[in-house]
């Protein structure tokens, strides 16, 4: 979700995707395109030949929704003068164009928004407060569209300020207009009733309601609050964003949740009990006296693609510690310095583990941790060494070290990527890389000799509203038999293809739909058919031998990043963005479109599903006979694998941490990497029990890797092997 700057009155603002005509011939994805870059000699062209000023996308943008976010102030002033609508919002993110412009923090343009009578001052004015920012203020107040309500909540955000003190004498010396008065009028003791706290656990996301100067006020977290203007005597409507609807819901006298509308949308908060604390609904157990279970060791277990294999994420019987410190050097086997950035993640064959990483000649090493949403790209045009090493786990020692190619990268990568994001993999003899930005599939043997190289083209994948954002391609490939399967959703000509093994070349390829994603493709085997799994904005199964598709399942999320998983004779699929957040329990052997009916949650193909509760980026993991899924928040929620059945949530840590890397299991455990470098150890079972917390001292973005008394762990400069000092069996 973007969140380049915060709106004080965007902070209940939930995305939906509402149906559009969209535009679709050249000629409006060239005005969009020339509106993105500010070239107004083709926009004047174009809309000479007739082409539609106001051409919405699929998700409703206009030529002046970018224009206004990338703050082309003439392009923006020639489509007014136009005839662009003004107050035009999209259908995703629901924008305006002066939210856009206030996104891009584009003063000029948001003036002259304002000037040109948009709708939005009250949202301009508590942004501008917010900023400190006095010339924006004046633009907003010189509307005639500001209320004392909204001077009442801009007198609110002025408090935050270090120094509010001429922000407050402009506040009151303004010249407004008296707030619109409700014609509810509506008990004190029974708004008393509706003060407490909600909260949405699926959303993350708690509300506060109490009373402010007589009125009824809601706060999402530790943004801005909304002042309520009563409709009904349970019904509400935020006076700054009028299409934000609340209602108070419950049972002889007693309100037992929230319910928040906003186009079309409707989320529930139910409310929670005064005496609750936070992570109340964590199934706990009393730790144990020692955390540290017997080490049963089985033969080495190879890790040879992304979470190991068939991304199952589980290494029983590897010996792997519990606890350990890289001050004091317990349980830490050996630390080997990496140059460069990569998000990708190790791989173990025998006594060997690859990774693979880039190095900027700029050596910029921009890179950004925590819970946001910017969709900013990294403006690194530099020369890019892309490397794959290959490292003894005996002592961490470099064996050899090759690179791929010393280009500038086809694409720009997000401040929360790399431009090494796909995981090697490896059959034992062949170990075989793959960089996106450069469009290289690239195979080694051991000794490090390639074998072989195939162009894939440019692998350009970034957020699917605006093209112009560019993020990196990072999904993994995969080995089945004698082929490697790559999944490429990209901005244009999306695909999935097979290409041998020994040598690169293309055995089958299928189009998929041009909208960008970054998770692995899977694969599912049986005796009766083989099943290849991708995810993405539609979910499909292929034949993995032909590329022939199977089955297609729908709605799914915009933004696809985790791998599918296969468990239990069942397939695991999950997303965790808008405009559905989706569990899929996937029986194999199905055919055709198997979306569920309207109101359903399971069928013949799908064993149970859940439209909320799926996880934006780490893949989920089965252990046992559960499903865990963990939100980029450390909200960790517990399945009974085979019903969907809900046994557990809790937060990792105590929530308010970053997550990216996916889960991973061992000997009853548990792993979850945290973004800042600190990895929780979490008892297996029906029951939350944190038993260690470790330090890596280094952000951490990669899954680790488990392997014969090992676990290699990535961090941003270094590869760690984490090891019991005795390991024998």
């Amino acid at each position: 979700m973007p969140a380049r700057v915060s709106f004080a009155v965007l902070c209940l603002v939930f995305l939906v995707v509402v149906g559009v005509s969209a535009g679709d011939s050249d000629r409006d994805n060239a005005l969009w395109e020339a509106a993105r870059q500010g070239d107004l000699a083709t926009i004047k062209q174009l809309h000479s030949e007739g082409v539609e000023i106001d051409a919405r996308t699929e998700y409703g943008a206009t030529a002046l929704s970018y224009a206004c976010d990338k703050g082309h102030l003439e392009v923006v002033r020639y489509l007014l003068e136009n005839g662009a609508n003004i107050n035009v919002s999209d259908t995703f993110y629901e924008f305006t164009p002066v939210g856009w412009a206030l996104f891009g923090e584009h003063d000029a343009i948001v003036k002259l928004l304002l000037e040109r009578g948009s709708e939005g001052a009250g949202q301009v004015l508590l942004t501008a407060v917010g900023r400190g920012n006095k010339e924006l203020i004046n633009a907003a107040l010189a509307t005639g569209q500001i209320d004392s309500d909204d001077i009442a909540s801009a007198m609110e955000t002025a408090q935050a300020l270090d120094d509010p003190a001429e922000i407050v004498a402009l506040l009151e010396g303004a010249e407004v207009k008296p707030a619109e008065k409700s014609d509810v009028e509506i008990d004190p003791t029974v708004l008393q009733t509706y003060v407490g706290k909600y909260k949405n656990d699926e959303l993350g996301m708690a509300i506060d309601v109490r009373i402010e100067d007589g009125g009824l006020v809601i706060q999402a977290g530790g943004q801005q609050a909304l002042n309520m203007r009563p409709l009904s005597e349970v019904r509400f409507e935020a006076k700054a964003v009028p299409q934000i609807k609340t209602e108070f819901v419950g049972r002889g006298g007693m309100i037992e949740r929230l319910v928040i509308e906003q186009g079309g949308k409707t989320m529930i908060f139910p409310r929670v009990a005064e005496t609750a604390t936070e992570g109340a609904d964590t199934a706990e157990s009393e730790k144990s006296d020692d955390p540290v279970a017997e080490i049963v060791r089985r033969p080495q277990q190879n890790w040879p693609s992304f979470r190991g294999v068939a991304a199952a994420g589980t290494g029983d019987g590897q010996g792997v510690p519990v606890e350990w410190d890289l001050e004091s050097g317990q349980n830490v086997r050996w630390k080997t310095p990496i140059p460069g950035l990569a998000n990708s993640s190790p791989i173990v064959w025998g006594d060997r583990l690859f990774v693979t990483t880039a190095v900027s000649s700029a050596g910029d090493d921009t890179f950004r941790t925590g819970l946001y949403g910017d969709v900013e790209s990294v403006d690194d045009e530099s020369e890019h060494s892309f490397r794959v090493y290959a490292l003894s786990t005996k002592d961490g020692k470099i064996l050899w070290e090759r690179t791929v190619a010393s280009t500038v990268p086809g694409a720009k990568r997000h401040m929360k990527s790399t431009q090494a994001n796909s995981t090697p993999v490896t059959d034992g003899k062949r170990v075989v890389v793959l960089f996106g930005t450069v469009g290289l599939l690239v195979g080694f043997n051991f000794d490090g000799k390639e074998l072989w190289r195939t162009d894939l083209g440019i692998l350009d994948a970034g957020w699917f509203y605006d093209r112009s954002y560019q993020w990196g391609h990072a999904s993994s490939p995969v080995i089945y038999k004698n082929m490697l399967i790559v999944q490429a959703d990209i901005y244009a000509g999306s695909f999935i293809a097979a290409y041998k093994l020994k040598n690169g070349k293309l055995v089958w390829k299928s189009d998929r739909p041009d909208i960008p994603s970054w998770g692995s493709p899977a694969i599912y085997t049986s005796g009766k058919r083989d099943e290849l799994i991708a995810n993405g904005k539609t979910i499909n199964g292929y034949d993995p031998v032909t590329g022939k598709e199977l089955w297609s399942l729908s709605p799914n999320s915009e933004v696809t990043v985790a791998t599918p998983i296969v468990a239990h004779d069942l397939i695991y699929v999950t997303a965790g963005y808008p405009p559905v957040r989706p569990i899929y329990a996937i029986r194999p052997g199905a055919s055709g479109d198997i979306s569920l009916a309207e109101g359903s949650d399971s069928s013949e193909a799908i064993a149970w599903s859940k439209q909320r509760g799926g996880t934006y980026i780490p893949t989920p993991i089965v252990y046992g006979d559960y499903l865990y899924t963990c939100a980029n928040d450390g909200r960790l929620t517990c399945y009974e694998a085979k019903t969907g059945e809900r046994v557990y949530r809790a937060r990792i840590g105590g929530g308010g941490r970053a997550f990216t890397a996916s889960p991973v299991a061992a000997d009853g455990r548990l792993y979850f990497t945290e973004e800042t470098g600190e990895i929780h150890v979490v008892k297996a079972g029906p029951t939350y029990e944190e038993l260690a917390t470790n330090q890596m001292d280094e952000v951490c973005m990669s899954t680790p890797a488990i392997s014969d008394g090992l676990m290699v762990v990535r961090t941003q400069n270094h590869v760690v092997g984490l090891g019991h000092p005795q390991t024998e069996r």
